[in-house]
């Protein structure tokens, strides 16, 4: 496959994964691809994922976790077996409430017509954040209620 149907199977994911259509997105990754989210402490659904099993184990967890406010998908680069895209998101970690989001780079790998590799840049700060349950002593948020 050539840069611009590298860039088309990306596209083509990105418009399953917002119709939740997630079996249909993980027939386009090989069975050995990687799926990395930055290692965030807090964060239910971030670290490493081996084989389309993980994956999927990776969407069910962030399923659980956040309900999606905006995901936007902006720019998509493509060259040789390389596709990146960036991106913004806004979500809502439904344990706390709090929702977080920003700016996104995403770079994948796409290997004999499959995507191998799956590379999530993000502010695992605040995803962080959101998700840490509420410690006495904190100071309230911009806009949170306050409790006398």
């Amino acid at each position: 496959m050539d840069a611009q149907e590298n860039k088309r199977l990306i596209m083509e994911g990105y418009r399953l994964f917002q119709t939740g259509d997630i079996p249909a997105l993980l027939a386009r990754y090989r069975d050995d691809a990687e799926w990395v989210i930055p290692d965030a402490q807090s964060v239910p659904f971030a670290g490493t994922y081996h084989g389309k099993a993980e994956i999927a184990q990776f969407f069910a967890r962030l399923d659980a976790a956040v309900d999606t406010i905006a995901f936007t998908p902006k720019e998509f680069i493509a060259e040789g077996d390389k596709v990146v895209v960036i991106g913004d998101a806004t979500w809502s970690a439904k344990p706390t409430g709090r929702s977080f989001g920003g700016p996104w780079v995403h770079v994948f790998t796409v290997r004999d017509g499959k995507i191998a590799q799956f590379q999530s840049y993000t502010d695992t700060a605040a995803a962080e954040h959101a998700f840490l349950p509420d410690q006495a002593g904190q100071r309230p948020e911009a806009g949170a209620p306050m409790h006398h």
